[in-house]
C-alpha cells in the first residue's frame, strides 16, 4: 500500500465507533466465511464500524480474494504487507490504522466466534481499558481441543510468561482481545516484537502503564489448520520473552 492509501484509509474512516483488525496469512480458504460472518453481525450493531484486513505477504490468493469480494463494500479496508513479517506486526499495523473508539483484534479462523464482541465492548464502554479472551477461568467453553501436546505446552509457556514478566495472566495466546483508543494507541506504538510473542509484550506493556487487563472467559474451539508451527514458534516465542524483559532493561518502552 502507498502513502497516499494509507492515508485514504485513516481518511475514510472518521467518526468510527469499532475496529475489528483481522491479520491473515494464506487464508483464502476460510477467509471468506469468516469475512461474511464478521461483516453480517457488525452490520447488525447500533454503531458504526469498520473491518481492517492486514495481509501479510500472502503467497496464495487471500488478497485477490478479498479485494474481488470485499474492496467495494464500506467499512472494509485492506492493508498488504510486502512480505511476511510475522502476526505481531500484523496486528500492530491494524490498530494504528483503526480509527474506533474501541479497537480488536481476531483471529482469521474466529475461533471466538464473533458474537462475544458485545460482552467485551460493554465492560470497555464502562471504563476498562484492556480486554482479553482466556480459555483458562471458569466460565470458559472449548468445544474443539487443541492436541494433548499443544496444550501442555500452552500451559508450559503460560507460566514462563508469568514468570519472566512477573504477571499473573492465565491466557496470553488467545486470539480476540479489546482496546480503548487511547490504550491501543501507547500499547502498540510501543510493541517492538512481530512474531507470536507479541500478546505477552502487549501485556507487559499494559502492566509498565498501569492499563488494568480484564480477561473474560471464552467459547473457543480449536481449528486444526492453524498457521503455528510449533517448535519453531515455541523457540521463537521464548526468546521473544528474554527480549521483552532485554527491552524494559534498556529502556526501549519509554
Amino acid at each position: 500500500m502507498t502513502e497516499k492509501e494509507t492515508d485514504d484509509v485513516k481518511n475514510k474512516n472518521q467518526g468510527i465507533y469499532l475496529s475489528l483488525i483481522i491479520p491473515a496469512f494464506n487464508e483464502e480458504t476460510r477467509i471468506g466465511i469468516s469475512l461474511d460472518r464478521i461483516l453480517s453481525f457488525l452490520r447488525s450493531q447500533p454503531y458504526s464500524s469498520e473491518v481492517i484486513i492486514v495481509d501479510d505477504g500472502s503467497k496464495d490468493r487471500t488478497r485477490d480474494l478479498i479485494r474481488e469480494r470485499y474492496g467495494n463494500q464500506d467499512g472494509v479496508r485492506i492493508y498488504h504487507q510486502p512480505r511476511n513479517l510475522g502476526k505481531g506486526e500484523a496486528v500492530k499495523k491494524g490498530m494504528l490504522l483503526g480509527n474506533g473508539e474501541y479497537l480488536f483484534f481476531s483471529d482469521a479462523d474466529l475461533s471466538v466466534p464473533i458474537e462475544t464482541l458485545p460482552t467485551f465492548l460493554n465492560y470497555l464502554e464502562k471504563h476498562c481499558d484492556v480486554t482479553i479472551g482466556t480459555r483458562q477461568k471458569s466460565g470458559a467453553t472449548i468445544e474443539v481441543h487443541q492436541p494433548f501436546y499443544r496444550e501442555f505446552m500452552g500451559k508450559i509457556y503460560t507460566r514462563l510468561s508469568n514468570w519472566i514478566l512477573g504477571l499473573s495472566t492465565s491466557d496470553f495466546t488467545c486470539g480476540f482481545k479489546g482496546f480503548r483508543r487511547e490504550a491501543a494507541r501507547e500499547l502498540f506504538s510501543r510493541q517492538k516484537l512481530k512474531n507470536w510473542s507479541f500478546d505477552a509484550e502487549i501485556l507487559y506493556l499494559a502492566h509498565l502503564k498501569d492499563y488494568p487487563v480484564l480477561e473474560i472467559p471464552v467459547h473457543w474451539r480449536n481449528d486444526e489448520r492453524t498457521k503455528v508451527r510449533l517448535w519453531r514458534d515455541v523457540v521463537g516465542s521464548f526468546l521473544g520473552l528474554i527480549q521483552i524483559r532485554f527491552n524494559a532493561f534498556m529502556r526501549r518502552y519509554q
